[in-house]
């Protein structure tokens, strides 16, 4: 390393330059700032880093929510007045500011502004978050509950005919027509009554038939 004083040789001057040329940062970030009344009620600031390496053709981006702050009402700590005499009311009530500052390196700060906040160092995780659902575990057969005796006995129909249909469309438990009537009361036919016999006289039947021709 040269001494205080003396000159760098040019060449090695160059080689420094080149170096401190060939890396980029750059540093920034969005900010959003709210205010009420006058008062900061609400603040986010994020913060951006970018290098480049252009000896090494690399690259480095970071963006993060660096601080937030936001303002709630305080619960319990509230004021009111009702003068009825004037007709007016006063009311009033306390707020706090909550600040929140995250950082990259898994470290998070919680706190009231203006008060010391308190840092907390987050697990880090090498792998991405593990789903919220997890399938059950098909091996374990769990308690099953009774099948109810309607539902049983459908099933059971449903078997029987399932087994019993055949490939040619017919039931093994089919009956004949007799077997099926045998039971049943014999079946009288109704009687016809006969009108030549025993009925009105010849004579009559012709002198009837006279009359109809005669018209």
């Amino acid at each position: 390393m040269p001494r205080l004083g003396s000159r760098i040789p040019q060449a090695e001057a160059h080689t420094h330059l080149a170096e401190e040329q060939a890396l980029d940062t750059a540093m920034f970030g969005k900010s959003v700032v709210l205010r009420s009344a006058g008062l900061l009620s609400a603040a986010e600031l994020g913060c951006l880093v970018w290098e480049e390496d252009m000896g090494r053709k690399e690259s480095f981006q970071a963006e993060w929510k660096d601080l937030s702050l936001s303002t709630r009402p305080e619960k319990g700590c509230s004021r009111r007045e009702v003068d009825d005499r004037h007709k007016e009311t006063f009311w009033q009530q306390q707020e706090t500011r909550i600040v929140v500052q995250r950082s990259p390196w898994q470290v998070l700060r919680l706190g009231r502004l203006g008060e010391p906040l308190a840092q907390y160092h987050l697990p880090y995780q090498r792998v991405l978050p593990l789903p919220i659902f997890t399938p059950t575990d098909l091996s374990a057969k769990a308690e099953r509950m009774a099948t109810p005796p309607q539902l049983r006995n459908m099933v059971d129909f449903e078997e029987a005919l399932a087994r019993g249909t055949q490939a040619n469309g017919l039931c093994p438990n089919k009956m004949g027509v007799a077997e099926i009537t045998k039971e049943l009361p014999p079946v009288i036919p109704p009687s016809r009554p006969s009108f030549g016999k025993g009925g009105l006289p010849r004579s009559l039947s012709r002198s009837m038939s006279q009359d109809a021709q005669r018209g």
